[in-house]
């Protein structure tokens, strides 16, 4: 069993650390705010009252934060990872940020006798919760084979992508197409409501045919519960469709249609929605709720 470092105990992470802990791995964890590490305190997890504190304990450090600021922070700040012994350790970042700063920890890692791996993950909360996650990952092929017990815990689908930075390049491709996906899946509804169908056999019959989406599946039962709770964050998506949009502009390419997805979650944060969850788009067409037919 390892010492494992978790830092980053929110919607994701908590239940990602979870599982570490039910493995019988050692875990200390981080969370700027300390509420969120709880429910892991309370059995059996260990606090440590910073990044550094985190890096200087355990032989892995796990990563999954808000923003690229806030990556930074953690492993550049002044009490951060990097300022750590880290001779020998694996530090991985699940945050979904910059190929840049990814490649930036990577090479301060080896600087520091470290290594380090970029593996953000798709899934939502269920997929958190389940250990069910797509976790996509850059970086050295011997590292990567060294965290891949860690990650079977918390996901199903895990593939090296290549080189540090592929992971996230690879999670940029992911919510482009969910992009797509959540717009699709919200204008449906819209469609089939105003058309007077029965929304609950329209998702089925959708979901049985070739217009089948996770989002459908997911997230359309959500919307008709009038559930808006965070899987996955409306401002964490922004983020990454600006990620995309800035990766996209820097390779001479132009994306459209995830353009128009974040103009579309823009507005809707701009109505005050940034932290329900994604599915929360549905309010730009129902902001009073489900219509009658």
């Amino acid at each position: 069993m390892s010492k494992i470092g978790f830092i980053g105990t929110g919607v994701m992470g908590s239940a990602m650390a979870g599982h570490l802990l039910e493995a019988g791995h050692e875990l200390f964890v981080y969370n700027r705010t300390y509420s969120k590490t709880e429910a892991l305190l309370s059995r059996g997890a260990v606090y440590c009252s910073s990044p550094q504190k985190i890096a200087e304990r355990a032989e892995f450090v796990i990563t999954i934060v808000g923003y690229p600021k806030d990556v930074r922070e953690v492993y550049f700040g002044d009490q951060g990872i990097f300022k750590a012994e880290l001779g020998g350790k694996t530090l991985i970042d699940m945050t979904t940020t910059e190929p840049a700063l990814s490649k930036e920890i990577y090479a301060e890692a080896l600087k520091a006798g470290a290594n380090s791996l970029d593996a953000p993950v798709s899934g939502g909360d269920l997929g958190a919760k389940e250990a069910t996650l797509t976790i996509m990952v850059g970086g050295d092929a011997k590292i990567f084979e060294k965290a891949l017990p860690l990650f079977q815990k918390m996901g199903q689908t895990i593939t090296l992508q290549g080189r540090a930075g592929s992971g996230q390049h690879t999670k940029m491709a992911n919510q482009i197409c969910i992009a797509g996906a959540m717009t699709g899946m919200v204008e449906l509804l819209a469609y089939a409501n105003k058309a007077g169908l029965d929304l609950e056999k329209v998702i089925a019959t959708v979901g049985g045919g070739s217009g089948a989406t996770w989002s459908l599946a997911n997230y359309a039962p959500r919307i008709l519960r009038e559930d808006y709770s965070p899987g996955f964050f409306v401002k964490h998506f922004i983020k990454d469709l600006g990620i995309a949009l800035a990766e996209a502009e820097k390779m001479g390419l132009t994306l459209p249609a995830t353009a128009l997805a974040k103009k579309l979650y823009d507005r809707l944060a701009g109505e005050g929605f940034e932290n329900d969850g994604t599915q929360a788009l549905i309010r730009l067409y129902w902001p009073e709720g489900i219509p009658e037919k």
